[in-house]
């Protein structure tokens, strides 16, 4: 089994690209926080820039195709998703707002967003070399990341 390593290209990827989808999603719910901006700096540079391109690395090494899309799909689940939202509460001191209806909200945003997650991460997986899948994946993720944060207000 490889050794989980960071890289430093993604680690400064994770930094930038995942705090910045969620700055966006701040501003829109006049939400902006320099707790959560830091907060989710600190998830994206030490958490996802290691367990992502370990995660891609590890389906690569084992699978071809639609498995590979499949597999992705696999880890970006709506527990991923709920943690993502425990995160912002955290970093934003909203821990009473952590409760189970957060998977609720969780699993409606994954369900809607199936489709267009599953183009995406089909292409990821199956277009782009393993260097650029993180990148690729942050980039993707950002967007999405803006997506599951107003999620919370939609489907409340």
């Amino acid at each position: 089994m490889k050794q989980l390593k960071y890289k430093k290209s993604d680690v400064i990827r994770g930094l930038i690209i995942y705090p910045l989808g969620d700055t966006i999603a701040a501003l829109l719910l006049h939400e902006f926080s320099i707790y959560r901006l830091l907060g989710m700096m600190v998830v994206g540079g030490l958490v996802y820039s290691l367990e992502i391109p370990a995660w891609f690395s590890y389906i690569n090494d084992r699978y071809n195709g639609m498995h590979r899309t499949l597999f992705a799909m696999l880890y970006f689940n709506p527990l991923w998703i709920t943690r993502h939202l425990i995160f912002i509460f955290l970093f934003t001191g909203q821990i009473t707002m952590v409760h189970w209806s957060i998977l609720s909200i969780a699993l409606k945003s994954f369900a809607i967003n199936l489709p267009l997650a599953f183009a995406a991460n089909y292409i990821i997986q199956n277009k782009l070399p393993l260097r650029w899948r993180f990148l690729s994946s942050a980039i993707f993720s950002s967007l999405m990341a803006i997506y599951y944060a107003l999620s919370r207000v939609i489907f409340k």
